[in-house]
């Protein structure tokens, strides 16, 4: 049974900590937790060691024969920290060691989670932000804050996330199996834009949030993760660390980007959404009489096309269907575009577009997979699943 240590910052969101304790435990972990003296003015001492059976310390002149913050930091498989308010992460981003918590936390290997939970002027401010950065770059895991109301008649960024959010994110960031390590997965994500004029584009909907999904999610799992971003917009790819992107704009240079990268990888998962047909640009912008004469021609089908050219490479495909399309239209691009798999949309009453949730079907030569309703790191993770088994048997 794995331990996780649960640090507590010294918030008002401290007392949500002890619903994400019993959630923890109700999945089968031993729970240790470790509060900041000042969060003990929000939940007391006797509340934590209720709830988690076991002996609560805040600082390391506690029970010194024990050497807590080595014995604590060794044991731990996994560590929490739940709220972590601006002065906890600033000491943490500094290597400070002046309570329990953070001395466990320097002494131990463990990955680890933070949960930054504080008013909007603070989570907001350029030091808070350099310091989470500064983490994310040492490794450690950040749950971005919710949004919502705070204490008084405060609202805005800096909530604590419900803890089904802190749930998913642990599960999906943290507890991830070594299945893809070294191998090179180069991923698609976003819309083209096809210009009209110099003013205008034709383009689609997608938010590129599953292919993002997909390329966190593949290099926690080991792999060495290669995005080909298409009009992603900045602040979404400021959040990836240690994943190599390509930004393009439209079919031809997604085009250019895919015949360069594509030779050197072991995976290709197309999750960008191409647009089918695009007009001949016109210099200047052009008045609203013209538009009847525009002129439309199919671009090329990318995936197609590529896949004339692999030798090892596994493929995976994604295609956006009406419910009733999803089986046929899902296997018929499956053969048409040589793939190993497929992941049919399902985009009845455009749900999918923006959102955090998707359903549909996967489909591979063999084997037909329904997802109902679920998030998009949920799906990433069922489809890197199938990746992974499928690159282990090849030996690729």
């Amino acid at each position: 049974m794995s331990e996780i240590l649960l640090g507590v910052g010294g918030g008002i969101a401290a007392y949500k900590s002890c619903d994400l304790l019993r959630r923890l435990q109700d999945q089968g972990f031993k729970v240790t937790v470790i509060p900041t003296p000042a969060s003990l003015n929000f939940v007391g001492k006797a509340t934590w060691e209720a709830l988690s059976g076991k002996s609560v310390h805040t600082q390391v002149w506690e029970s010194v024969e024990k050497v807590n913050h080595v014995s604590l930091g060794d044991k731990a498989d996994y560590i929490i920290v739940a709220p972590a308010t601006a002065d906890l992460i600033a000491r943490i981003a500094n290597g400070r060691a002046d309570d329990l918590l953070t001395n466990t936390i320097l002494a131990s290997t463990a990955p680890k989670l933070l949960v930054p939970a504080m008013h909007p002027k603070m989570w907001l401010n350029p030091a808070t932000q350099a310091n989470v950065s500064k983490l994310r770059e040492m490794g450690f895991v950040i749950l971005e804050p919710a949004t919502g109301r705070l204490t008084g008649n405060d609202s805005g960024v800096g909530r604590f996330p419900d803890t089904s959010t802190i749930i998913e994110k642990f599960t999906n960031e943290i507890l991830v199996k070594p299945d893809l390590v070294r191998k090179r997965i180069l991923i698609t994500a976003g819309a083209t834009r096809e210009a009209i004029d110099d003013v205008r584009f034709i383009s689609n909907r997608s938010s590129g949030n599953q292919g993002l999904a997909l390329a966190t999610l593949a290099q926690a799992r080991g792999a060495e993760v290669t995005l080909i971003s298409v009009n992603i917009a900045n602040e979404k790819l400021q959040k990836l660390h240690g994943i190599k992107v390509v930004q393009v704009e439209n079919t031809e240079e997604l085009q250019g980007a895919l015949i360069d990268a594509f030779p050197e990888c072991d995976v290709l998962i197309m999750a960008a959404a191409v647009s089918d047909a695009k007009p001949t640009p016109q210099a200047g912008k052009v008045k609203k009489d013209k538009y009847l004469d525009l002129k439309l021609m199919p671009t090329p089908d990318l995936l197609a096309e590529i896949s004339k050219s692999k030798s090892r490479q596994l493929m995976v495909g994604f295609a956006a269907e009406e419910r009733a399309n999803l089986l046929s239209e899902g296997q018929r691009k499956l053969a048409q575009k040589d793939l190993d798999l497929i992941y049919a949309n399902d985009i009845s009453e455009g749900s999918i577009f923006g959102s955090d949730r998707t359903s549909g079907l996967l489909i591979d030569k063999d084997l037909v997979t329904e997802i109902t309703p679920m998030s998009k790191e949920q799906l990433a993770n069922r489809l890197l699943d199938l990746v992974a088994q499928r690159l282990n048997s090849s030996n690729v």
